[in-house]
């Protein structure tokens, strides 16, 4: 069931963050990242949307696949968590043209014994410091020859890591980094891929054959103490969410559950229809910015599951049915999760369940 609440998607923004990403890596193809549902502003159509403007799309799992090829997207598709078994090889080699990565032992063991109606392109992932997912750097040289000689793959395996501290680009990981990845592979063939949205911005050196911008094809920076329209890019999705009710409020009275806040004087309030089970962040703090008529007001009390409290003292003629902005266009999506203490992908990632999706550009 939806509710009154929507997520408004302009994709001629999304476009143009896709396009500042190419500026920053001229020289590189584009792997647009759109797992987990697009970063929650819906896969398919981000797909439809991007579908003349990337040269691939990078994923998390088969299923996302295999949606994407039902929906009649068929740009190359990487899948960067790979396969669990040999049936998804099948499907992933049915499918066409889609790409597993490789990060485990135990995966080439699937592959090496897998009966597949096609051969597939694969990518092999090192862990180059971020230790989550990934091969030994050591053991590249010998992966890679062993993996290209197999009958269920088709040309040179790709050669794949990810950074850990690429939104910090003044810390020393991200070059101790590439100078794993390159010593690993430097005598190797195959295409490359190493930079994220961070990356692709501010370091040059990681933008290989291949970049994977992710959040910043959302509009959110990916830089810490960078915003978003310093680097060029346009916010994507605005949440916005009707007033249900206003009501006038005396000195002291206190508002919502725990009453942890107590107005000083006489306000004017305006209770929201959002909450955290649209995705809003419950532990988003009094005075975390909203907009209403154009203005900036701010949050009274704790964010309930449907509903959270606006001071709209300063803002005359505010009426139920008033649309207030809880993060996009004039309202920065990053601004909000500072307030909140989580990060944009968070929130962009969270609001795809009771919101309706309005798309548009």
């Amino acid at each position: 069931m939806r509710r009154a609440a929507r997520a408004r998607i302009d994709l001629s923004a999304l476009r143009h963050n896709l396009r500042t990403a190419r500026r920053a890596a001229p020289r590189s193809r584009v792997m647009a990242v759109i797992k987990a549902e697009a970063y929650g502003h819906g896969m398919v159509a981000v797909a439809r949307a991007l579908a003349a403007e990337a040269d691939a799309f990078a994923l998390s799992c088969i299923d996302e696949a295999r949606v994407l090829r039902e929906a009649g997207v068929m740009l190359p598709l990487v899948v960067l968590q790979g396969f669990r078994d040999a049936g998804q090889l099948i499907e992933a080699a049915r499918l066409g043209d889609v790409q597993p990565v490789i990060h485990s032992a135990g995966q080439l063991d699937v592959l090496a014994s897998a009966a597949l109606p096609a051969p597939l392109r694969v990518w092999l992932k090192l862990d180059t410091g971020m230790h989550r997912l990934g091969l030994p750097p050591a053991e590249a040289a010998a992966l890679q020859k062993r993996v290209a000689a197999l009958p269920q793959v088709a040309g040179v395996p790709g050669l794949m890591t990810h950074l850990a501290c690429a939104d910090e680009p003044e810390r020393p990981e991200t070059n101790a980094q590439l100078q794993v990845f390159d010593a690993a592979t430097a005598d190797l063939s195959g295409e490359r891929s190493i930079a994220n949205s961070a990356a692709v911005l501010r370091m040059p050196a990681a933008c290989r054959d291949w970049v994977r911008p992710g959040i910043m094809l959302y509009g959110a920076s990916p830089l810490v103490g960078e915003q978003a329209q310093s680097l060029d890019l346009k916010p994507v999705m605005t949440v916005s969410a009707p007033v249900v009710a206003v009501k006038r409020l005396a000195a002291g009275d206190a508002v919502g559950y725990g009453g942890s806040y107590v107005c000083k004087s006489p306000r004017t309030m305006a209770v929201v229809a959002m909450g955290y089970g649209d995705g809003y962040p419950r532990h988003a703090p009094s005075g975390t910015p909203v907009r209403v008529r154009g203005r900036r007001c701010e949050l009274m009390g704790r964010v309930s599951m449907d509903m959270l409290c606006v001071d709209v003292t300063e803002v005359p003629g505010v009426a139920p049915g008033d649309a207030v902005t809880l993060w996009g266009e004039g309202l920065p999506v990053d601004e909000i999760a500072a307030a909140a203490g989580t990060i944009s992908y968070e929130l962009l990632c969270n609001v795809g369940g009771r919101l309706r999706m309005e798309y548009g550009g």
